[in-house]
């Protein structure tokens, strides 16, 4: 797969992430971690088989990049979150603390808690997680933030316009993770797809926030065996061509039309 280096985090990530959200089972985790997929996502929902595939990986943490995530607007709930987090799957640290749905910029009680996580060791970089474009350009000065995670798919391609021409040239911007590659399945729904086009598969919408080199990694959200198998099936595939780009635009600027 693929290797990127994590904007100013300086960690080499697989392009494909894996979400625990959503019940992907142990086996598969592991599968995908040993063709690239480093970048593990502990975070929304910790469902129990991605939580053994962490543990039954753990003497090969070096290879991971370990995201936890906390919602928490209190913080003095952020360092306990961390804490069960790590506890659970029996690792030291996580790579990066991701503070979720932001639509500003996180307050300076929340960062100096996590800050505090850094002084501990517990937690190595700081990440963010935001729907509001222009808080992405904001968080991009922050030398602090190693991380944004951010909305961008066939559907929603406002990035384009709005975050990627205003990011840094010089290579200090803090590193770019998409989620929600489907637009929350709607690519994949042939009631939504016009009529005469190929309904788009998993792999395709990976592939399409792939093609893109402003993002370092794309998530992927599996439920099962088979799903997992079609997220690496985009990483075997690698970036679409221009054709395929169009198809994939035409699809998603319907979608978000209707």
């Amino acid at each position: 797969m693929e290797r990127r280096v994590l904007g100013r985090t300086g960690l080499p990530v697989g392009r494909l992430g894996m979400s625990a959200s959503y019940g992907v089972p142990a086996a598969a985790v592991e599968r995908a971690f040993e063709q690239g997929v480093n970048y593990l996502y502990w975070g929304t929902f910790r469902r129990g088989g991605f939580g053994q595939a962490l543990r039954n990986l753990e003497s090969q943490r070096e290879r991971m990049v370990l995201v936890l995530q906390s919602y928490s607007r209190v913080a003095a709930l952020v360092a306990p979150s961390v804490e069960m987090a790590l506890r659970k799957v029996r690792f030291d640290y996580a790579d990066a603390l991701l503070l979720g749905l932001w639509g500003s910029k996180p307050p300076r009680r929340i960062l100096d808690a996590c800050r505090k996580l850094q002084e501990r060791g517990l937690v190595r970089h700081i990440a963010c997680s935001t729907h509001h474009r222009p808080l992405v350009v904001e968080l991009a000065a922050d030398p602090g933030i190693g991380v944004v995670h951010l909305r961008y798919n066939a559907v929603h391609k406002g990035a384009e316009r709005e975050i990627f021409p205003k990011l840094a040239s010089n290579g200090a911007n803090p590193g770019l993770v998409a989620f929600t590659a489907t637009s929350w399945r709607q690519l994949l729904n042939p009631k939504k797809v016009p009529k005469g086009e190929r309904v788009p598969t998993a792999a395709d919408c990976y592939r399409f926030v792939l093609s893109n080199p402003a993002i370092d990694v794309c998530m992927t959200g599996p439920a099962d065996e088979a799903q997992a198998a079609e997220a690496l099936r985009a990483a075997e595939l690698g970036p679409m061509n221009e054709e395929e780009l169009a198809w994939m635009r035409r699809v998603g600027d319907y979608i978000h039309a209707h």
